[in-house]
């Protein structure tokens, strides 16, 4: 089973007027698109970059994978594989998570692709619907299938920037007059965003810390 595991910390959930993000607070900023071949050969479960923010009510949560897609590719989803959002409320991250929200894939009768989260804060019912599509109930809302990478990276600059070996700690950018070029530009990746009630998720706490995790199904 290939397991990865991506935190993040929400702060200030409680103050309405910290504006859109508030005080998003980030415990690990690295990108994991190009893995080891062990983990890169299982596409549907190694995590590319997992994001989370929360707004004055609301909070929002992104599991990417597969990167490196061509504009236009075709999607990839596997019923074999278990997403989860893990969220702690209290800061006792050795007993694990308060709440975990589950999203599987899996295809109906017309062997058309559905995508569906369990497990969300506050809810007893599943979120569940088409791939590609905005699926919404109440405060709730899903999203799995294909997108822009969001994720900005020079390769061209850090490449040169190590080739350098810059002591001084300065940057060399790739592109004309040292403006940074994004070598995921044109590129897609598999996104799962969920979005839930801050609230809910919070208990009544000011700071959430969250991660993601993939799980495969042991073969039968």
């Amino acid at each position: 089973m290939k397991t990865w595991n991506r935190m993040l910390v929400l702060g200030g959930l409680a103050a309405g007027a910290l504006g859109l993000y508030g005080a998003f607070a980030p415990t690990a900023d690295a990108a994991d698109h190009a893995e080891a071949p062990g983990a890169s050969a299982d596409q549907a479960a190694d995590i590319g970059d997992f994001y989370a923010w929360h707004t004055a009510d609301s909070v929002v949560a992104i599991i990417t994978y597969n990167p490196f897609m061509a504009a236009g590719g075709a999607p990839l989803y596997d019923g074999d594989v278990n997403y989860v959002v893990h969220i702690d409320n209290d800061g006792d991250l050795s007993n694990g998570s308060e709440h975990q929200i589950d999203v599987r894939f899996g295809k109906n009768g017309s062997d058309e692709w559905g995508v569906r989260a369990t497990g969300l804060p506050g809810s007893m019912d599943a979120l569940m619907g088409g791939v590609g599509t905005n699926i919404a109930m109440g405060d709730y809302e899903l999203f799995a299938g294909a997108s822009d990478d969001p994720f900005f990276f020079d390769q061209a600059g850090f490449l040169s920037t190590l080739d350098q070996g810059n002591d001084d700690g300065s940057v060399d950018f790739a592109g004309l007059g040292g403006t940074p070029v994004d070598a995921l530009a044109g590129l897609n990746v598999m996104a799962i965003v969920v979005e839930f009630p801050s609230a809910a998720a919070a208990g009544g706490a000011d700071t959430l810390n969250l991660w993601a995790t993939t799980g495969r199904a042991a073969a039968q």
